[in-house]
């Protein structure tokens, strides 16, 4: 089997730049991999996951069940692993991902305050992705933990992914939902012993280089 290594964190957390980073490291190292970013918006498996987050199901994101907004995102899922990556996977190829089934444990887990139901929750999501829908364990979860203020602040003037417009989605114009996410991320992260990454050190924003450098020093532990 191969590697697979997410970086996954809350909106306006950096988390496409350091992908990008990660994947210059990579090449200039001769190190031969694949790359996959979730929600895969090129494909229709992501039709019901568009359709969530531009508020068709309600404008507030928990309008709609964790567990039902979860199903959306996991099929994306499920449709991208068995049509773009599985083989290269199960003959040992190194993959890189944009978010994974860690940014349901996130956004969506971030929407039960209930810490009993969240890990319950928690534990469903295990259950459905890895063991029903099959889909390979991460080897590493970077997760980058930004500050909720600081993320508000970054994704002011961002462009929306999907409607490539400044409109934004029903998780990325909620800022209660991004403290939300936050809080639950640091709650996951601790809890599934993810590779935490702080954005922020001694007040300042770390640059760019700084945070990639941690990230692929520990990347090369594994390959």
């Amino acid at each position: 089997m191969g590697k697979l290594f997410v970086i996954d964190g809350t909106d306006g957390s950096g988390k496409q730049t350091q992908f990008e980073k990660l994947k210059e490291s990579l090449t200039r190292d001769k190190v031969d991999y694949k790359v996959v970013s979730f929600p895969n918006y090129d494909s229709p498996s992501s039709a019901l996951v568009k359709m969530y987050l531009s508020g068709e199901f309600g404008n507030n994101a928990k309008d709609v069940s964790p567990y039902v907004a979860s199903t959306f995102y996991a099929v994306d899922r499920f449709a991208t692993f068995k049509k773009e990556f599985q083989e290269y996977y199960n003959k040992g190829g190194i993959i890189l991902a944009d978010r994974y089934t860690t940014a349901n444990m996130v956004h969506q887990a971030g929407k039960i305050e209930d810490l009993i139901e969240r890990d319950k929750f928690l534990n469903w999501i295990e259950d459905f992705e890895f063991n029903i829908f099959g889909l390979p364990r991460p080897a590493e979860v970077f997760f980058l933990n930004m500050p909720p203020e600081k993320s508000l602040e970054l994704i002011k003037n961002r462009e929306n992914k999907f409607s490539h417009t400044q409109n934004k989605d029903i998780h990325e114009k909620d800022s209660n939902h991004i403290i939300d996410s936050y809080n639950a991320a640091c709650y996951v992260s601790k809890k599934y012993g993810w590779f935490k990454v702080d954005c922020i050190r001694d007040g300042k924003l770390r640059t760019i280089e700084d945070i990639h450098e941690e990230i692929y020093k520990e990347v090369k532990k594994h390959i």
